[in-house]
């Protein structure tokens, strides 16, 4: 089996015992760390993203029934697929697996900070249906939510703290969840602290944007970022439908009202030009480059591109080629029938950037005001994780989501294969679920096989490997350390990263959470309720989903 691989290319990791990766603070059960400055090697593949095998698509009508529909297979693409009226695409997941250690011993992927799934399964549920399984990424659920784990610490001058924790499985008594955290410091919090930002708005006016959780939803959620620039600033306001416009050129922005009148009089109508939007876009971000500063593209959007398939690679090609040159692309998405989720996260991962969806005013300003430094200022890029599992400790293993973000193990050593970025102060959690040697796991022994081991040595789990790269650096730092082979009681956040899992697994239908329910998800959260990094009462809100969820199953 080949190892997994977290970033731009199909799953292959498979689970037993649960280890969260959250990239938010120290290790519990860390020793003899590594900080290493060893650029890796880039002589092994070229970037995963660029050759991929296509994920099917899954064209989801309104009536919630499901049509899977292949892709191309030379790339991983939703734009060739047709579909009726009133359909929305999501790319097809396939869960990980379980792994047998002695056969897979690493895991290796990219971080993943999207956040979009997790608003866009609160809009289903909200409107009294549970989401097509499809729409439910576990990473982008867990990652939703920002995590204060006490006991991370820094290693050397990497800009984030590490934690890790082995603990007890919520869903399966004799497995255990190893947690692996990161998480970003944030020097910038402060809007004085921040860069100069070069923003352009790169916004979708066509006919599919003529209703009122589209376009009017995105011309308020630009109007309360524009209250927050500074002289510094600039603004570039880009409108397109069957024409491209610069509706208006980079203006300070402490022009404040002279933004303000140019987002009110936006309005619907025509097709959608996405790749002429995004060419000019580029062109004028390029125009307007601050060194030192924030160059970013916001792309506000239902994703629904009237474009072929060669015209996507093209497009995702003039993504890739820009994002080299500092120049970050993020998608805002907006509203329902047609939306076009596979589309919004492949043009933001390509990107560079982040994806959100917005499905309220609330949600914007969470995204664009309360983590405005997160969303905009990249501490951090190409970040990956390795895990090496030791067999002589766990028998078996898979990871809980991130099954489009997986990569290959040499993958972790090519600094030319792309990975996610971290933003200011922003958490990433990954958690595996692992079965202990000695316990009984859902794999066969092998008749033929040899799986009598060499090395005896128990005393540690597995052995954690991080590499990232400085946001102007095109070579990669890398950190190690060991995790111990010791299980201890789940710290408050851990157990609120754990419920967030078990939701997105019921809702997928998981067949590895044995009888898990989600009246025991929301116990599972609730002494995580009243974290002081909640500011938005997210978590509570949380337990309110559960709730829909359970009524709706």
């Amino acid at each position: 089996m080949t190892s997994l691989s977290l970033c731009k290319r199909p799953l292959l990791l498979t689970s037993l015992t649960a280890i969260t990766l959250s990239v938010l603070g120290g290790c519990s059960a860390q020793q003899d760390i590594t900080n290493s400055d060893e650029p890796s090697k880039t002589t092994v593949h070229s970037p995963v993203v660029e050759v991929v095998e296509a994920a099917p698509i899954v064209v989801v009508a309104s009536d919630a029934t499901y049509e899977r529909m292949a892709a191309p297979t030379h790339i991983r693409s939703a734009y060739t697929i047709s579909s009726t009226q009133n359909s929305e695409k999501y790319a097809e997941i396939k869960h990980n697996a379980v792994n047998a250690t002695h056969e897979q011993a690493f895991a290796t992927l990219s971080i993943d900070t999207d956040t979009g799934s997790y608003a866009n399964v609160r809009r289903f549920l909200n409107n009294g249906r549970l989401p097509p399984t499809d729409a439910v990424r576990v990473e982008e659920l867990i990652n939703y939510f920002n995590y204060d784990f006490k006991n991370a610490k820094k290693q050397g001058n990497a800009p984030f703290l590490v934690s890790t924790e082995v603990v007890k499985s919520p869903w399966h008594a004799t497995n255990r969840i190893v947690k692996v955290g990161i998480k970003a410091e944030d020097v910038l919090t402060a809007k004085q602290n921040q860069p100069a930002a070069n923003l352009v708005f790169l916004v979708d006016v066509s006919g599919s944007m003529n209703s009122s959780d589209k376009l009017p939803l995105a011309k308020s959620s630009l109007k309360i970022l524009t209250k927050q620039l500074r002289a510094q600033d600039t603004i570039t306001l880009i409108t397109y439908a069957g024409n491209t416009e610069v509706v208006l050129p980079a203006t300070p922005g402490n022009q404040t009202q002279k933004i303000l009148n140019a987002i009110d009089n936006l309005s619907a109508h025509g097709s959608t030009n996405g790749e002429a939007a995004i060419k000019l876009a580029y062109q004028q971000a390029e125009a307007n480059f601050k060194k030192n500063g924030i160059n970013r593209i916001l792309m506000l959007t239902d994703g629904d591109f009237n474009v072929g398939v060669s015209n996507v690679k093209d497009m995702l090609q003039i993504i890739r080629s820009n994002r080299d040159k500092g120049i970050s692309l993020s998608t805002l998405g907006f509203g329902q029938g047609n939306y076009n989720d596979h589309m919004m996260e492949q043009v933001a991962d390509n990107g560079n950037g982040n994806y959100s969806y917005i499905d309220s005013l609330s949600e914007a300003k969470k995204v664009l005001i309360d983590e405005m430094s997160s969303t905009f200022n990249t501490v951090a890029k190409d970040v990956k994780i390795q895990l090496e599992f030791n067999p002589a400790a766990v028998s078996e293993w898979r990871l809980i989501g991130y099954e489009n973000r997986l990569l290959a193990k040499e993958d972790f050593n090519n600094d030319k294969v792309d990975a996610g970025e971290l933003g200011a102060g922003k958490s990433v959690v990954a958690l595996f679920e692992v079965t202990p040697v000695g316990q009984k796991g859902l794999l066969d022994a092998s008749r033929y096989q040899k799986t009598a081991l060499t090395n005896k040595n128990n005393s540690e789990l597995g052995y954690l490997k991080i590499r990232y790269k400085a946001p102007k650096s095109e070579t990669s730092k890398l950190l190690t350390f060991p995790i111990d082979n010791k299980v201890t009681t789940a710290s408050v956040e851990t157990k609120f990263a754990m419920a967030v899992a078990g939701y997105g697994q019921l809702l997928t239908g998981s067949k590895y959470v044995n009888d898990l329910t989600y009246e025991q998800v929301a116990q599972l959260a609730k002494p995580g309720l009243n974290s002081p990094l909640d500011k938005t009462n997210s978590r509570a809100e949380f337990i309110k989903l559960v709730e829909l969820a359970n009524d709706l199953q």
